[in-house]
């Protein structure tokens, strides 16, 4: 399993005997065959596998955008196979932050607006958004850039600003998907360094999937997955990421 955290303690995440089928009969296609995973709090892990291997499957049910057809998925001891949609989103806006390779961030606002997004959805009122995302924008070094859109800033840029997005509203975990995938080497490092630094100073949970082994060298665990199975989990040392419980 995914625990690093003194004997004893709870995992944050816990998954038992997942799977996840789509579709029906003869075109039934089984992508999870039954996974178990514990992830600590405060843990950095990288996941890892070929396409197919079943990672982004299970990705998807830990940041609720999809729900496993069985097996059960526990977050801080409840169990979220049995909430309805609605609840799942809350859960999402809660405790969840995502990062993505592509950025996803909106051409036309700035980059303080972006941040502010899930904000403005929760219903924040707006000086609290603003003094909220401009927290968050000096967190990722970009406090001076508040006011460019996306097309004035770097792809190393545009990507701290969707870290920025993903962290304004202090999740517990932080889902990052490729989030060094449209970079180059100079600046996937620049990237990894911030998540790990969100990571050991802000206990932020870390799951990111990458397929590049220079980038999971930056985290504490690696979680293999094939064929629908987590096939290894390995422990790595990396001076200064202790995790904190």
């Amino acid at each position: 399993m995914a625990s690093n955290a003194a004997d004893g303690a709870a995992p944050l995440i816990r998954l038992r005997g997942v799977t996840k089928t789509y579709g029906e009969g003869g075109t039934a296609f089984q992508a999870l065959k039954g996974v178990d995973l514990d992830i600590q709090a405060g843990d950095f892990i990288a996941v890892m596998g070929a396409s197919g291997s079943g990672k982004s499957t299970t990705m998807n049910i830990l940041g609720c955008l999809d729900v496993p057809s069985g097996g059960t998925f526990e977050f801080r001891g409840h169990h979220v196979e049995t909430l309805d949609r609605d609840q799942r989103a809350l859960l999402r806006r809660k405790y969840l932050g995502f990062v993505f390779q592509g950025f996803n961030l909106l051409a036309r606002t700035t980059a303080l607006e972006n941040v502010e997004l899930p904000l403005l959805y929760r219903g924040d009122a707006k000086k609290a958004r603003h003094a909220a995302a401009m927290a968050a924008l000096d967190k990722v070094g970009l406090a001076d850039w508040w006011d460019h859109t996306p097309a004035e800033l770097s792809g190393g840029q545009q990507q701290r600003v969707a870290i920025a997005r993903a962290i304004v509203t202090s999740p517990q975990v932080l889902l990052a998907d490729e989030p060094t995938g449209n970079l180059d080497s100079e600046r996937s490092v620049e990237i990894m360094q911030l998540l790990t630094g969100l990571n050991r100073d802000n206990n932020i949970t870390v799951l990111m999937v990458t397929h590049e082994p220079d980038m999971a060298a930056f985290a504490r665990t690696v979680v293999h997955f094939k064929d629908g199975l987590v096939e290894r989990i390995e422990a790595q040392h990396v001076p200064g990421q202790e995790v904190q419980v």
